[in-house]
């Protein structure tokens, strides 16, 4: 009998089948059209999930709610009928909105969860607005949002904030409030916005708080994935953080599933069943961000990837470093192989590849940013004469992390930068032209975000850190949580790595653990104090 092959992808037409959306329903999601009724009741405090927005260009930014009165509904439809709601939206030059500015509305679908994404147009280059929306006569709290500089504007500083892996059920936010107290410009969040895993005793380490059963199950449809969202972004201080900068976001894998790459199951679930999984976190994922209607998913597909500027300071290319990888190489973590080896191997993806070469050989930006999920510098895990990696890293695609810097050195790229989430612990790294060479050049700097609530408390240090201090281009290691922040301007790049003392109970103070410059023009991590 003739070998059938593996399993064929699924065609588009049965994937939006499954996922049951149409592209009406994502148009009306960002604009009302003409013929709407807009006029409708709804149930008391719709805006149980608050407000958000993200992506600033010069002359707007997308923004985002969910009517969800009852967010931890278990049906995933957030208390709300089951039927479109007309949703007004305002934005204003001051808190009170005594000079609205732009205004208009959008339908708030069941398809889409009732979550909008009106795309804002218009407004001013570099300057602060405040934004509301009302449904029926319930009317939001307010958020603040920022829009980017001028294309070719300088501007003297820019202070962000980036975070990542936020398990609601390992403790509190508290990392958030002590970020919106800094009033940052921008907030990354890098990846694990939530986690697939069954919630019960055994993790549920935030005190205090108790969980109805359906909680205590593997999330796997579409339903189960609206439910965790809803839990996880029913946190007051996470809320406060969405509306108090606009935030740009890309995921890392436990809004699908741990470790997956590409169109593989970690965990061996045949492709064309994981990619219906695929296809429904994703479209959670979209239906809960402050994300444009060009990077709406189709099906298992997610235009995530993008780029972004602010004047000629900095550009940002938000990276997918899941959707395209090749599937890893022979195991987690092991030694050399030829497959790991195998200069063939991509982590981006090809397309995604070129797209950012282009992007940064076009780059006039003092500073080039990637903002991305995983590790990228070099990382022994063998303290004596041998070799092991995490090929869940980029440690696992060498070649693909070569072709990056053979592009840093081929277009003379200013300053990279790589921002990254993922692995629960502050880092700051040098990123080398010779990983065996500590003398080499240092081509950029990577600064490594530690979770908001994943692992619990965590410590100061912990069995891992003389693998990472063993390497000679780690500069930092710390376990505990928190989140980087950092002020950026013409000459210089300042982070501060801040942690917090315990998040099982809320209240914790916050410090900074390290703090580093990078100057421009010299590539390189500076400590100070």
């Amino acid at each position: 009998m003739r070998d059938p092959g593996p399993p064929l992808r699924p065609g588009r037409r049965s994937f939006l089948a499954l996922t049951g959306v149409s592209t009406a329903a994502f148009v009306l999601g960002i604009e009302a059209p003409a013929f709407a009724d807009i006029t409708a009741t709804v149930p008391a405090d719709p805006f149980g999930l608050g407000v958000a927005s993200g992506d600033p260009t010069p002359d707007g930014v997308v923004l985002w709610t969910r009517l969800a009165p009852d967010p931890l509904a278990p049906d995933g439809h957030g208390g709300m009928p089951r039927r479109p709601v007309p949703v007004h939206w305002q934005v204003a030059t001051d808190e009170r909105f005594r000079n609205v500015v732009r205004s208009g509305v959008a339908i708030a679908s069941p398809e889409l969860a009732h979550s909008v994404h009106p795309e804002v147009r218009g407004l001013e280059p570099g300057r602060e607005y405040f934004y509301r929306f009302r449904a029926g006569s319930e009317i939001s709290p307010v958020g603040r949002t920022r829009t980017a500089p001028a294309p070719h504007a300088m501007p003297s500083e820019l202070r962000f904030a980036f975070a990542s892996c936020q398990a609601w059920y390992h403790g509190y936010y508290t990392a958030y409030e002590h970020m919106v107290a800094e009033d940052p410009d921008l907030i990354f969040f890098l990846g694990d916005y939530i986690y697939e895993y069954a919630i019960n005793s055994s993790n549920l380490w935030r005190e205090g708080v108790t969980l109805p059963s359906e909680h205590d199950a593997m999330v796997e449809t579409l339903e189960q994935f609206r439910l965790r969202y809803g839990l996880f972004k029913s946190d007051p201080l996470l809320q406060a953080a969405h509306a108090t900068a606009p935030w740009i976001v890309t995921t890392d894998d436990h809004e699908v599933e741990n470790n997956y790459a590409g169109d593989v199951s970690s965990v061996g679930i045949p492709p064309e069943h994981f990619l219906r999984r695929r296809a429904v976190g994703y479209r959670a994922f979209y239906e809960h961000m402050p994300l444009r209607s060009v990077h709406r998913p189709s099906g298992p597909d997610l235009p995530l990837y993008r780029r972004l500027h602010y004047g000629r300071l900095a550009q940002f290319d938000v990276l997918d470093t899941r959707q395209f990888r090749d599937p890893l190489p022979c195991g987690e973590v092991t030694g050399n192989c030829p497959e790991r080896e195998d200069p063939k191997r991509t982590m981006l993806g090809y397309e995604q590849e070129a797209w950012l070469y282009d992007g940064l050989a076009a780059s006039d930006a003092v500073w080039n940013v990637l903002a991305q999920s995983i590790v990228m510098a070099r990382i022994d895990r063998d303290l004596g004469p041998g070799e092991t990696f995490s090929n869940e890293q980029w440690d696992g695609y060498p070649a693909a992390r070569d072709r990056l810097f053979a592009a840093f050195r081929r277009h003379q790229i200013h300053n990279p930068v790589v921002l990254t989430g993922d692995i629960h612990r502050s880092v700051a790294a040098n990123l080398k032209e010779d990983w065996l060479d500590p003398d080499s050049r240092t081509v950029g700097v990577e600064l490594v975000c530690t979770s908001i609530a994943s692992n619990g408390d965590g410590a100061d240090t912990d069995s891992y850190e003389p693998i990472w201090l063993g390497q000679p281009h780690v500069e930092l290691y710390h376990a505990r949580r928190g989140y980087v922040s950092c002020r950026m301007t013409p000459t210089e790049l300042t982070a501060d790595f801040r942690a917090l003392p315990y998040i099982q109970r809320p209240g914790a103070p916050i410090s900074t653990v390290a703090r580093f410059v990078t100057e421009a023009g010299d590539p390189g991590l500076q400590r100070e104090g």
